[in-house]
């Protein structure tokens, strides 16, 4: 660890800025799946979602450049590439979305869907996970990891590993109904219920078959709309371009961010036209820095990488071979609860034992800091902090996954 660059961000930061693993690293470099710290070693990056399409890839490079050299400027003119690629981006969706309000984050993607939710049911009161991350405004800031207020309603988030119940779809729609029902007792009208597609936040967990749909049956029965949060869960993360798809359900509104602009701020909230023109005739809403050229050129070169390089396809291609010499390997870890996986999104429960299920922070953390030691960064998150979370750049290919077996099999089995 550089200790002087250490201080000085303490000094700078002040101390509790977030900093990974327990020797951070110094990294100077990026290329592809892979980064470099200050003395050259070299690193595979399986957690970062921000350059979905690798480090410094040379077509987003190029066209950045390109870019930059000739017009940046703010979103009162006219310009072809910015309409190009919000075009290019809603025909990725379902039907129903057909417009978008661009933005720079996923927590004012998230914080838009919110205000077009309001403004086009009138209603107040959002429904949640208790274990979600969808911002940090003081808005969105309530709903992560929410324990509930007149406006803001948690509810367990949706999973099939720990819940005991026989019928664990009903288990989590009653969850929905009731605090449906508390909003109704509380005079509170329902605009909608805001929710990560694969929940992300929450540990990637096997959400019941059918939930998400009918989850999103009753939020629209009382009044409200169903968005999706799919900063992290979309752009071809799951194996399909959205996670709503994966999940079985088609939200009213979709909020997007991070992968976008594969590390150029680009955000986008979208919906049906009329949900979009209500919105922007209710709000007056406007972002100086959305809407821009170098957005434009950011998020046009990655949809051309998905396009010309099948990233979807590769996805889910490359993360079923992964998920599935994964689970082969933790079959014989007792650590190992439960291993989940959407395309190239695996989360592994580390627990104390296999039988009782007790969350093990502690290990993960140590699991972490040994791979990052073998030269494999991943990360430990989820409700319980004891996710092992592995969340490559779509570039990621079956040659980087077997290596990174090797490492995980000596690391877990000694």
């Amino acid at each position: 660890m550089n200790q002087d660059l250490f201080e000085r961000r303490q000094q700078i930061f002040g101390k509790g800025a977030h900093l990974f693993y327990e020797k951070p690293l110094t990294i100077v470099r990026g290329q592809g799946v892979h980064l470099f710290d200050e003395s050259g070693r070299q690193f595979v990056d399986m957690y970062n979602n921000v350059p979905c399409i690798g480090h410094c890839h040379p077509h987003l490079v190029d066209a950045i450049n390109a870019q930059v050299s000739t017009l940046n400027v703010h979103n009162r003119y006219l310009h072809e590439e910015i309409l190009s690629y919000a075009e290019r981006l809603v025909t990725t969706h379902h039907d129903g979305i057909e417009s978008v309000v661009m933005s720079c984050t996923g927590t004012e993607a998230n914080e838009v869907a919110m205000l077009m939710a309001r403004t086009i049911t009138g209603g107040e009161g959002f429904i949640c996970t208790d274990a979600a991350y969808h911002g940090n405004s003081a808005a969105v800031r309530q709903l992560t990891r929410a324990r509930g207020s007149r406006l803001i309603k948690p509810i367990p988030f949706p999973e099939s590993y720990r819940c005991d119940a026989e019928d664990k779809r009903q288990f989590f729609l009653d969850r929905v109904d009731e605090q449906l029902t508390a909003f109704k007792n509380e005079n509170v009208k329902v605009a909608g219920m805001l929710i990560c597609s694969l929940c992300a936040n929450e540990g990637l967990p096997n959400i019941p078959r059918s939930f998400m749909q009918e989850a999103s049956e009753l939020v629209r029965n009382a009044g409200g709309v169903m968005i999706a949060d799919e900063v992290q869960a979309g752009l071809g993360r799951s194996g399909r371009w959205w996670g709503y798809e994966t999940s079985g359900f088609m939200p009213d509104i979709v909020s997007m961010g991070k992968p976008l602009g594969a590390g150029v701020p680009l955000a986008a909230t979208a919906s049906s036209r009329e949900h979009v023109e209500r919105f922007r005739q209710g709000s007056g809403y406007f972002n100086t820095f959305a809407s821009s050229p170098l957005q434009a050129a950011a998020g046009n070169a990655v949809l051309d990488v998905f396009e010309s390089e099948q990233l979807v396809q590769n996805s889910a291609t490359v993360g079923a071979h992964l998920a599935n010499k994964l689970e082969s390997i933790n079959a014989d870890v007792d650590h190992v609860g439960d291993t989940r996986h959407q395309g190239l999104f695996i989360a592994i429960e580390w627990v104390e034992s296999r039988s009782t299920k007790k969350p093990d922070r502690d290990g993960a953390v140590r699991i972490v800091n040994e791979l990052k030691d073998r030269g494999f960064l991943i990360g430990n998150a989820g409700a319980f902090g004891n996710v092992l979370k592995l969340r490559p750049p779509l570039v990621f290919s079956q040659e980087h996954a077997d290596s990174f077996l090797t490492a995980y099999s000596d690391v877990v089995k000694n």
